[in-house]
């Protein structure tokens, strides 16, 4: 008979440097935002195809297809939690709702209290990209996030903001909050693109 597989074997595998966890740790910037729906609007703006903005109320918003997607949540902090299922809207559904001009190569994804956080297009229209309101099932809880928050599975989880109030198209690539604090402009955990010393010719706008 063959020897039972090691603990280590069993584990799926994990980005550099992070380890499983099993619940989902409360992590943030500053305070949680109080949810007003009367007041709540989703925005698209910059450079947008049809040369204006796009905006959606909560309702409207929420009324848009809905999709789940399991997949995993990596924290720069050094944790991850896998094959959790997202519900919400994909980006892309927004993007094909509110398309970007043909030049538009990066996406500033805005949240409460001016957070931002920048992504390459690429990234934003990824097909697992999704702006989320439920977790396995589940309507998020303000700490986590609701009404909304971007999931983007294959990037460090600060690159999806929680309580996203909106996306800017840009035509060219410029920081987010915590990427003008040191923290890499890219942040493919699988690279371990953790901090701005680690960018190479291409990561970040000057390189």
């Amino acid at each position: 008979m063959g020897q039972p597989e090691s603990r280590e074997a069993q584990q799926p595998p994990l980005p550099p440097g992070q380890r499983l966890q099993r619940g989902w740790p409360v992590t943030h910037y500053g305070p949680v935002p109080r949810f007003r729906p009367d007041r709540w609007e989703f925005r698209v703006f910059g450079a947008t195809a049809e040369r204006g903005k796009r905006t959606w109320t909560h309702d409207e918003f929420t009324a848009l297809p809905y999709t789940t997607v399991v997949a995993d949540l990596h924290c720069v902090t050094k944790f991850s939690m896998l094959d959790a299922e997202w519900g919400g809207v994909l980006a892309r559904t927004v993007a094909e709702a509110a398309p970007p001009a043909e030049h538009v190569t990066h996406v500033m994804v805005w949240a409460e209290y001016g957070f931002s956080s920048n992504l390459r297009l690429s990234d934003f229209l990824d097909e697992r990209t999704v702006f989320a309101t439920h977790k396995d099932g589940e309507l998020l809880t303000a700490e986590h996030g609701f009404p909304l928050r971007l999931i983007v599975p294959h990037l460090y989880a600060w690159k999806g903001p929680k309580w996203v109030r909106g996306i800017e198209y840009m035509t060219a690539d410029r920081r987010g909050f915590w990427e003008e604090r040191g923290y890499h402009n890219v942040g493919d955990p699988w690279r371990e693109q953790r901090y701005s010393y680690q960018e190479e010719p291409g990561d970040g706008p000057g390189l």
